[in-house]
């Protein structure tokens, strides 16, 4: 397999390229295996390497292949559903941009309202308070969603250019949160927790902001 594989080259996010290491893409995934005692990681990479790896492929889609390869893996462990959850979630942190402000002020500039649902007047509260949104915002609870749950998120709800996801879970979290109550920040990010925190329901509230919706309705269910 290595004697196969070791010609084999890698683009990085920054477009540099560079050989495919066995090693790195078992490091990779151990990484990602905090807490999970039932994961090889070894054995993974190898699976990944086997199935997936071509010439020129890119690490986001070496992220994508050892993804699906840890989820038809669960049936040897439930470990494996949640080291593909992290490792999709990973993946999407290292190609989207961290600050809730930039994100939707790139949504706000470069899309149309009834693409993705986001008013000026939203757009204008965000920016208005978005020191205050911008540090409620917590990352790593985008790590509570189960893999399935996040490939929904991605497949219906979060923003894409050009079919690449520009946006993460809690940014949609805080825009739904926004929407709902508007000028009223405190309880705008009480209930972004409550989002984040898989503490109610947020589909109902989404599919308001998606394309057509003129009117947000919600019912908010602890």
């Amino acid at each position: 397999m290595a004697e196969l594989k070791k010609h084999l080259h890698v683009q990085k996010r920054d477009g540099t390229i560079e050989k495919v290491h066995y090693d790195a893409i078992t490091a990779r995934i151990k990484q990602l295996c905090y807490g999970l005692e039932k994961i090889d990681p070894a054995a993974t990479a190898i699976h990944v390497i086997k199935k997936f790896l071509y010439a020129g492929i890119t690490t986001s889609q070496l992220d994508d292949a050892a993804a699906e390869t840890a989820i038809t893996m669960a049936t040897i462990h439930p470990d494996y559903e949640k080291l593909a959850a992290r490792i999709a979630i990973s993946n999407l942190h290292k190609q989207t941009k961290e600050k809730f402000s930039d994100v939707i002020d790139d949504i706000h500039k470069n899309y149309n309202y009834w693409n993705i649902g986001l008013s000026d007047d939203i757009y204008e509260i965000i920016m208005k308070h978005k020191d205050r949104l911008n540090e409620a915002i917590n990352y790593e609870n985008d790590y509570i969603l189960d893999y399935f749950g996040f490939k929904y998120l991605i497949q219906h709800f979060l923003v894409k250019s050009e079919n690449q996801t520009i946006e993460r879970p809690q940014h949609l979290f805080m825009k739904v949160a926004v929407g709902i109550h508007g000028d009223d920040i405190d309880s705008a990010i009480e209930t972004y927790k409550m989002l984040s925190q898989k503490l109610c329901m947020f589909s109902p509230v989404v599919m308001q902001l998606q394309p057509a919706a003129r009117k947000l309705n919600v019912s908010v269910i602890r």
